[in-house]
Formats: C-alpha cells, sequence, structure tokens
C-alpha cells in the first residue's frame, strides 16, 4: 500500500523575525512597539537606577506589545546573583507596580554561572511576561557566547530579558540594546514640595541595531515612561502659591490679567 506523501508544513518563524518585519523607529522613544528582546543596562551598584530602569523598559515594552489584547497577567522572573544581592539588596515587593507585585518571582542564585542559567531557563518559558536579571561585575561566565546564547534563546521563545549590570564594564555583548543610567533629580511635586518627587534617570542609549545612539531624562511614575523635563523647567512650570493667593485690590483675577 502506498502512502501518500505528507504535504510540506513551514517552519513556524521565531518573534524576532515576525517583529522585525516591521520598519524600525531611527530615534528611540518609550511606547514603541518594536523592542529587542535582549537589552542590557549598565549602572553603579550605589543606586536603584539599573533595576528602577529595567523595570520601566519592561512595562513600557508589555504595553506597547498588547494593544488591542488586554493585560499581560503572566508572571515575572527575576534572577540575581549573590554579588548584586549584597550590593543592592534583593526587590521590595512595596515598591514595585501594584499590578506586578503577585506575579514576581524571585531567583537568588548562588554564582554568576547559576543565575546566567536560571536566566537563560526563564527566556526559554513563554508562560513568563519577560526576564529581569542583576549581575555585579564582569564574571569571567558572562562571556560573549553566553550573552549570545541568551539573545537567541529569548528571540526564538518571543520572551524579553533585560540584564542589569552592576559596577560593571561595557565588555562584548551580544545584547540588541546596551544602556548606561544614573540617578538624576527628580522634578518637585506640583504641589508639594515637601513629598517625594517622581523617579528620573539619566539615560545613555549607547549600542542599539534599530536606533541611533542618544541620552534622555526619563522618569516613570508607576502609570508610563516618559521623557522627563529638566528640573528647571519644571520648577518654572509649577505655579507660584504666593503669586495665585495675593491681593486683588478689589480687582479680580481675570481683570488683572487682560489689563
Amino acid at each position: 500500500m502506498s502512502r501518500s506523501p505528507m504535504p510540506f508544513q513551514r517552519p513556524k518563524p521565531s518573534p524576532a523575525r515576525v517583529v522585525s518585519h516591521a520598519l524600525p523607529e531611527a530615534r528611540w522613544r518609550p511606547g514603541l512597539a518594536v523592542q529587542p528582546f535582549h537589552s542590557e543596562i549598565f549602572a553603579p551598584a550605589t543606586q536603584a537606577s539599573g533595576a528602577g530602569l529595567a523595570l520601566a523598559l519592561a512595562r513600557d515594552a508589555l504595553a506597547a506589545g498588547g494593544e488591542g489584547q488586554g493585560e499581560d497577567t503572566r508572571q515575572v522572573l527575576w534572577v540575581q546573583d549573590k554579588a548584586a544581592i549584597r550590593l543592592g539588596g534583593r526587590p521590595c515587593l512595596a515598591g514595585l507596580p501594584p499590578a506586578w507585585r503577585h506575579r514576581l518571582i524571585h531567583v537568588a542564585a548562588s554564582t554568576p554561572e547559576d543565575a546566567l542559567f536560571a536566566l537563560e531557563e526563564g527566556v526559554r518559558c513563554r508562560d513568563l511576561a519577560c526576564v529581569i536579571g542583576e549581575i555585579a561585575g564582569n564574571p569571567r561566565a558572562l562571556s560573549f557566547t553566553a550573552s549570545r546564547r541568551l539573545s537567541l534563546a529569548a528571540e526564538r521563545h518571543g520572551v524579553r530579558l533585560w540584564l542589569v549590570r552592576l559596577d560593571a564594564q561595557a565588555d562584548l555583548s551580544s545584547a540588541r540594546m546596551r544602556w548606561r543610567v544614573a540617578a538624576a533629580p527628580s522634578p518637585p511635586p506640583r504641589w508639594n514640595a515637601a513629598a517625594p518627587g517622581t523617579a528620573t534617570w539619566h539615560a545613555e542609549l549607547f549600542r542599539a541595531r534599530a536606533h541611533a545612539p542618544g541620552e534622555w531624562m526619563l522618569s516613570d511614575d508607576h502609570t508610563s515612561l516618559a521623557v522627563a523635563r529638566d528640573p528647571a523647567d519644571e520648577r518654572a512650570a509649577t505655579p507660584d502659591p504666593v503669586r495665585v493667593a495675593r491681593p486683588t485690590v478689589g480687582r479680580s483675577l481675570a481683570a488683572r490679567a487682560l489689563s
């Protein structure tokens, strides 16, 4: 009995190839629909700027990629090696966006090798919304070959990775987007100068495949990532309560404005 030949089926393209069909933007900005699957963020260990920007970029990418598909409620994997935990501490649930506090899976790895293993396993799991990692210094295990494995796994399985490099030098890497970040002064609150300001960072994009290098002042108020204005401009735009409440000498504020 002869068997009929099986019909030819094209292999399903990886998420990275599907995304690459869209035309890239020459200039990076928050809210872009086309975003890489593997990014690195270089930050000082004495600040929380690296983890803060990683969170903001992750939320921005998930929001831009989920338009019309509803909110992404999958779990988020956060991996740290022992040196990163010693320098910066573990993630604080109270400091996370409210929608993320019950979705975090934290992995405390003893060595950079264990952290890289957990990161690679994470980006292979499509049940995760994204993966955030923190590794201190320039360990030998984080070679170009190791970063290449992370890039290929993330692009093949469609799970984005933001790897924070604490007190590290920018060595060879296959990360599609690489940032340098430092904490910046927050703009003063509009009505209460004693209240804490919105988280703000000075971010430098020094390598990206689809974008030109550039620098931005970025801010995130747990609602959206935005390009922040200079604090001096914010102070100039804040109304002076003394001037607003000053006596009008029998004339209305509208009359004074028209005179």
